[in-house]
């Protein structure tokens, strides 16, 4: 079974034939990610429609700073009030396009951290689609965290160098669909996650079927739902 940890399923469209299309390439969990309220609802509308659909909740950063620190905290009470409902809060973080605002981002990250550590039972990290540099990618890698990586890794040296510094035990696969397209073009969507854990195949010098196998663990190890 392949298991796509970040897309964002709500923006998709014909949303049954995708579920049936990933199901026909082996995708068997699919993890929809929020990035503000309308997209959180959505997420879990989605979850309750289609069993493959686990739920992601969060605010992306430059949401949060589009409307302000108490309609982030009525967020972060929604989601503390669906929590038996998502496998993780996400997707939060830092934009650092956003240099000017980088002291509300952080403040407003700090916050879902907070969150994150009082209401969900798996303390980890992942770095989703994650293409800073090798240095930072190192640092990861020490602190324990897991990266993500997108399909894109078909041609992107950037992710595919990222692979060969991190052990698969701290792998997981992601589409970030509709976006990180395998082939550059078009609209992304679940079933294309094969094209992530073929290439982590290749590097590691494993056969598909192992990869598929460790990262369903890795997926075990960091997710109730």
């Amino acid at each position: 079974m392949f298991i796509d940890v970040h897309c964002h399923f709500d923006t998709l469209k014909n949303q049954s034939k995708l579920i049936e299309k990933a199901k026909k390439n082996n995708v068997g969990i699919i993890l929809t990610a929020g990035i503000d309220h309308k997209s959180n609802v959505k997420s879990l509308e989605l979850a309750k429609e289609f069993k493959q659909i686990k739920t992601v909740l969060g605010i992306y950063p430059t949401e949060g700073l589009k409307v302000g620190k108490e309609e982030v905290i009525k967020e972060m009470n929604f989601i503390r009030t669906n929590k038996d409902k998502i496998s993780a809060i996400g997707e939060i973080g830092i934009d650092l396009k956003g240099q000017d605002n980088l002291g509300k981002q952080i403040e407003i990250f700090k916050m879902f951290i907070n969150l994150a550590k009082e209401e969900m039972k798996a303390k980890k990290v992942i770095m989703h689609c994650f293409s800073g540099n090798m240095t930072l990618v190192k640092r990861i890698a020490q602190n324990g965290w897991y990266l993500s990586i997108p399909t894109s890794i078909k041609y992107s040296e950037q992710f595919q160098k990222a692979v060969e510094m991190v052990d698969i035990e701290q792998l997981l696969c992601e589409t970030d669909s509709p976006f990180m397209q395998p082939d550059k073009e078009g609209e992304n969507d679940p079933s294309t996650i094969a094209e992530s854990y073929k290439k982590i195949a290749q590097i590691k010098s494993l056969s598909l079927k192992e990869v598929e196998n460790k990262i369903e663990e890795n997926y075990g190890k960091l997710f109730s739902l």
